[in-house]
């Protein structure tokens, strides 16, 4: 096995099924960030967003042969797991707090990675651009106030795919549906989001008329 395999995310998963602690370390580095932010848009609450990604890597930890390759990545699996453990939690709990605004568990630099995802264009920050980062960062709140209120199914399809650019594959073995339930929910998650975001231009223009 030369170096370059090694470190690909199945040589990774080999290494650490057959013992190799690193191997570990460089799987969580990777797929930590993705997890963590998956579970803190889906609950809303930074702490049960650390837990859930605790235990989404102390199951990897015990049960890796779990992991096929043929059925998806293992990004796909361990988003899976952490959908899992989310459900438990909210059948726990009953209820959870939709993310506040502003908040983000994250600091910065979660909200410039937002900026670029869900905006689609690159965040500036020099101060010849003062205007464009707060109009930048007010659509970003936006966003991600009504992201927060979508439906469960709808949030998950565009977490992943908008937000951690999953492809299709992927978020289909995730949420263990077919492709096509991921795009038409997609499709749909896109529409009410489109709503959303237009409410308040709507009702600035009925009480200016």
């Amino acid at each position: 096995m030369t170096k370059l395999t090694e470190f690909t995310t199945d040589g990774l998963v080999r290494r650490m099924m057959a013992g190799d602690e690193e191997a570990f370390t460089r799987l969580y580095r990777r797929l930590n960030p993705p997890i963590y932010r998956f579970a803190l848009h889906m609950s809303g609450n930074t702490a049960i967003a650390e837990d859930v990604t605790q235990e989404v890597f102390m199951t990897l930890i015990r049960d890796a042969r779990r992991f096929d390759p043929a059925r998806g990545s293992l990004a796909a699996f361990l988003f899976g797991i952490a959908r899992n453990h989310l459900r438990k939690r909210w059948e726990q709990e009953r209820r959870i707090l939709p993310l506040a605004q502003g908040q983000d568990g994250n600091g910065n630099e979660t909200c410039a990675l937002e900026a670029k995802r869900t905006l689609g264009r690159p965040y500036e920050t020099s101060s010849g651009d003062s205007h464009d980062l707060f109009a930048s960062l007010e659509t970003i709140g936006r966003v991600r106030q009504a992201i927060a209120t979508l439906p469960q199914n709808y949030r998950e399809v565009v977490v992943l795919c908008e937000l951690e650019e999953m492809n299709y594959e992927d978020a289909a073995a995730a949420l263990d549906c077919p492709i096509g339930t991921v795009r038409s929910r997609l499709h749909r998650a896109r529409a009410l989001l489109l709503e959303k975001l237009r409410e308040p231009e709507v009702r600035a223009r009925v009480a200016n008329e």
